[in-house]
C-alpha cells in the first residue's frame, strides 16, 4: 500500500546556522492515528509546516499521495488540511461564511450539503449563523476543524490539538478524531501529553532536537508497559549471584545490596512466587521488596534525554 505521506531524508537549517530538523525519514499509512510526540522546540511544528509547504526544506523529498509538495504543490496541499496551534480566526464573521470561504480557497465549488455535513459532524451545525466571536475557546477550535476539512482533504494535521483546553474538551476533541479517523480521513498530530498518545494513536513517533528517534506501533509501547521491575532488598550483601538462582533472571545491584528482577507481567518466564520461592530456597535473606512499573511516560523521557 503506497504510503499517504512519505517523508525521506528532510531536514531544515536555517540562516542562523540551527539545525531544526535532521534526515527525517516518515511514511504514514491511509487511515491511520499517527502521533509525533516531543517537548516544546524539538521540531514537530517544523515538521508538519514543511510538509504542508509553509516552511521551505533544504534537504529531502515530500511526497503526499504521491504528489512532489515543491514540484506538484497545489495537487499535494490541496490533500491536506491543516489545525494550528493559534486560534487566528475572523472574529465578525459567522461559522458557516468562515467554513465556506475556506473552501473557496482551494478552488473548490460550492457544496452547502457538505459544508452540514462537517458541521454536524463536529458538533456546529446550531452555531452556524453565530460570529466566531461568541463561541468558546472549544467551539473556535471546532470551527478551526471544519476549516481544514472544508475541500476535503485525505489527510488531517493537528498541531497540538488539546493545547489549552480543559480535560472535559480534550476528551471531546478525542472523540471527534476517531469519529474523522472512521470517516477514512489520515490523522497526523503532534502532542506533548502523552495521554493523547496513548488513547488515540495507531503509531507514536518520538522526535527530539530535530531527529525523529523512534516511530513503533502504539501496541508495542503499550507491550513495554507490561515491563515491570521486582527488587528485593537483601539482608547480607551478595558478591555473585548463587549457582541456583542463575537461571532464574536475576541481577544484583546496589553492591550487592539487591537483586533486581525485570519482567513482563503478560509473558513472563517465572512468576514472582517462582521467583521468591528460589530465592529463598537459595537461603538468600531480604528484608523487603518492592515493584515498579514503567509508564509511556518514562520511556519517552528516556528517549528524549538520551
Amino acid at each position: 500500500m503506497q504510503p499517504v505521506i512519505s517523508i525521506q531524508d528532510v531536514s531544515k537549517t536555517y540562516a542562523t546556522g540551527v539545525s531544526a530538523l535532521k534526515s527525517v525519514n516518515l511514511d504514514i499509512h491511509p487511515g491511520e492515528i499517527f502521533a509525533l510526540l516531543g517537548p516544546n522546540g524539538a521540531g514537530k511544528t517544523t515538521l508538519i509546516s514543511l510538509v504542508c509547504g509553509i516552511v521551505t526544506k533544504s534537504t529531502g523529498t515530500v511526497l503526499v499521495n504521491g504528489h512532489d509538495n515543491v514540484t506538484d504543490f497545489r495537487m499535494a496541499r490541496s490533500e491536506i488540511g491543516l489545525v494550528p496551534q493559534e486560534l487566528h480566526l475572523p472574529i465578525f464573521e459567522t461559522v458557516r461564511d468562515t467554513v465556506a470561504f475556506s473552501r473557496a480557497l482551494f478552488g473548490k465549488p460550492r457544496d452547502d450539503s457538505h459544508l452540514e455535513k462537517i458541521l454536524k459532524q463536529l458538533s456546529l451545525w446550531d452555531k452556524k449563523d453565530a460570529k466566531i466571536m461568541t463561541l468558546s475557546g472549544g467551539m473556535k477550535r471546532r470551527v478551526l476543524i471544519a476549516k481544514a476539512l472544508s475541500h476535503e482533504p485525505r489527510v488531517l494535521f493537528l498541531d497540538e490539538p488539546s493545547a489549552g483546553v480543559d480535560v472535559e474538551l480534550r476528551q471531546d476533541m478525542w472523540r471527534v478524531v476517531r469519529e474523522l479517523r472512521a470517516a477514512g480521513t489520515t490523522i497526523i498530530l503532534t502532542t506533548h501529553y502523552i495521554e493523547e498518545a496513548e488513547e488515540m494513536a495507531d503509531r507514536v513517533g518520538v522526535i527530539a532536537k530535530g531527529e525523529l528517534i523512534l516511530v513503533e506501533d502504539k501496541a508495542a509501547l503499550m507491550k513495554k508497559l507490561g515491563q515491570k521491575q521486582l527488587t528485593l532488598e537483601l539482608l547480607k550483601p551478595l558478591e555473585k549471584l548463587p549457582k541456583a538462582l542463575s537461571t532464574m533472571g536475576l541481577t544484583v545491584a546496589k553492591g550487592g545490596r539487591e537483586l533486581v528482577y525485570k519482567y513482563d507481567m503478560r509473558a513472563a518466564k517465572h512468576s514472582i512466587a517462582e521467583v521468591l520461592q528460589a530465592v529463598t530456597k537459595a537461603k538468600v535473606s531480604f528484608g523487603d521488596l518492592h515493584t515498579e512499573q514503567s509508564s509511556l511516560e518514562d520511556i519517552f523521557m528516556g528517549l528524549v534525554k538520551s
